[in-house]
């Protein structure tokens, strides 16, 4: 069994970040392969939270990054979970479950309610995730109901309801 490690990304990791996302997104049913230029535009932004872009390294190699950013419903801060990247020789051994509950636990510490993600119905329903609509948060665009998904980080969250404004570096108004 390899040992795995869950830690915050630093500077130095950046470049192999942008490879991990790259090469795990090549294969994605869903993708516009742009995935490792927008974690590099949402470092940059507003939005971007240091103490939740994490990465997963097994025996020292980074196989696997996730990345939450700072949305809005009305005036409610919530997080946008994207991209969540590993390897494709080491999906489906749990790695991107594990980034999604520590990243989870971090959200929790520091006060975030809610986390919203744009993907596979297959997936994040593991992980917690339910159609958004039923928590009050809405999309921005067409998206099927089972993809536009939504985490209550909080049992006792505030409620709210209104549609979600993504950091503009999404690209989505």
């Amino acid at each position: 069994m390899c040992f795995m490690l869950i830690r915050k990304e630093e500077t130095k990791d950046y470049n192999i970040i942008f490879s991990v996302v790259k090469k795990a997104f090549e294969s994605a049913e869903h993708s516009d392969g742009n995935e490792q230029d927008l974690v590099n535009a949402l470092r940059k932004s507003e939005a971007y939270i240091p103490e939740l872009s994490l990465v997963a390294e097994k025996d020292g190699e980074i196989v696997a990054h996730i990345m939450f950013t700072k949305a809005r419903v009305e005036s409610h801060i919530v997080l946008a979970l994207a991209p969540l990247s590993v390897l494709p020789e080491y999906q489906r051994q749990g790695i991107g479950t594990a980034l999604i509950e520590e990243g989870h636990k971090i959200a929790k510490n520091l006060g975030y309610e809610y986390s919203v993600v744009l993907g596979s119905e297959k997936y994040y329903p593991r992980a917690g995730y339910v159609p958004a609509d039923t928590l009050g948060i809405f999309a921005p665009f067409d998206a099927p109901r089972e993809n536009f998904m939504a985490y209550k980080i909080v049992e006792n969250a505030s409620n709210i309801y209104g549609k979600i404004r993504y950091a503009k570096e999404f690209g989505v108004e």
